[in-house]
């Protein structure tokens, strides 16, 4: 293979950083306003987004070093060589649940938030059968180019979102995000907690980065993916405080969406915008489920390599969409998130960081 087919199916610094960005926002930055300001009570929650931002920002930039360190091993490969090929076995399996988890919470969004404001006669079992086997049908394909697939949608999402925000600047009202610095450090560290799901998506900077043309730039990729999420929290978060108030808003179980229901577009071309919002949205909650399958595939095939692909794709998918239908209601459905979070912080954080001290202690280091 030549050096330029070579270079071909490999990914840029940007375009990692924009894959990162992608999956970050994905269903969180539809709910996360409410439960920001349930815990800081008004427009102090920016605040708590960028105490989070730092935090991801910290625990990213030593995911990225570890996977550097390892920079054309998958993470069983260099799990395994860092702490016992049993241990690589062990925290690999535990990764592919977190990634199943996340899958399953993902497309049983795709079904609520469907049923809510475009399909209110289908049920949500069917919305989210469909979407599956969208995600499955897309998993068939090459892993570069449902990589690269991210960036033609984000572009969209990313301008679509700006519209929103440029259409309901107007609306913004001042009392509304008075006052200013009024509430506490344990409602603004409560508020950063209750934002930790929306910043879920910059780990996948463990498994790709073995796809990068330059992988000791893998942290530079992750400023850039993590950069563009913070920014457009801190945004809409003032704009959807600034138009509903903190007291409304807590109250609103996709604030993000509503921000967009008040989009009136002069001469009445469009009349529903929340409903165009929310199909464009799902080009990247798309992304997110393609990103997250693919991980578990990655995993799986580098534990078991004479299992194909699309074996994976097919025993797989049964268990994930039986996950989605687990939460009855809307309570069971955000309780679910919160645990997948909080395992997520154990499995893809702290383990990661933990194996890091071990490689650097011990000297462990991969080949180029």
């Amino acid at each position: 293979m030549s050096a330029r087919t070579l270079s071909d199916k490999m990914l840029s610094t940007n375009h990692m950083g924009i894959n990162i960005t992608s999956v970050m926002i994905g269903v969180g930055i539809l709910t996360f306003p409410r439960a920001l300001a349930k815990e800081t009570g008004g427009i102090d929650g920016w605040i708590s987004i960028v105490l989070s931002g730092l935090v991801a920002f910290l625990i990213g930039w030593l995911l990225a070093k570890l996977a550097a360190r390892f920079p054309r091993q998958t993470f069983f490969e260099y799990t395994s060589q860092i702490a016992s090929k049993p241990v690589g076995y062990v925290l690999t399996f535990l990764v592919c649940v977190y990634s199943m988890l996340f899958v399953s919470f993902e497309i049983r969004a795709i079904g609520n938030i469907a049923k809510q404001y475009l399909f209110y006669n289908t049920p949500v079992e069917m919305i989210t059968l469909s979407f599956l086997f969208v995600v499955q049908y897309a998993m068939a394909g090459s892993r570069i180019s449902m990589l690269r697939l991210n960036l033609l949608f984000s572009p969209v999402v990313l301008v679509v979102l700006f519209l929103v925000l440029l259409f309901t600047s107007q609306l913004i009202e001042f009392e509304n995000v008075r006052p200013f610095f009024s509430s506490d450090w344990q409602s603004l560290l409560n508020g950063s907690q209750a934002v930790g799901l929306s910043y879920s998506g910059f780990e996948i900077i463990l498994f790709y980065t073995m796809l990068m043309k330059r992988p000791k730039e893998g942290t530079k990729a992750m400023a850039l993916g993590l950069f563009i999420p913070v920014v457009l929290y801190l945004t809409i978060y003032i704009f959807v405080i600034g138009v509903f108030s903190a007291e409304v808003v807590k109250n609103l179980t996709y604030p993000t969406i509503d921000l967009a229901k008040e989009v009136e577009i002069p001469g009445g071309f469009f009349e529903r915008v929340e409903s165009i919002f929310f199909a464009i949205w799902i080009m990247t909650i798309f992304d997110t489920c393609m990103v997250w399958f693919d991980i578990a595939i990655i995993n799986l095939t580098s534990m078991f390599r004479n299992v194909k692909k699309m074996v994976w794709i097919l025993l797989l998918s049964p268990i994930i969409y039986f996950i989605a239908m687990l939460p009855q209601n809307l309570v069971d459905f955000f309780t679910f998130a919160d645990y997948v979070t909080y395992y997520g912080m154990i499995i893809v954080y702290l383990c990661p960081i933990l194996l890091l001290v071990i490689a650097v202690i011990r000297g462990v280091k991969g080949h180029e």
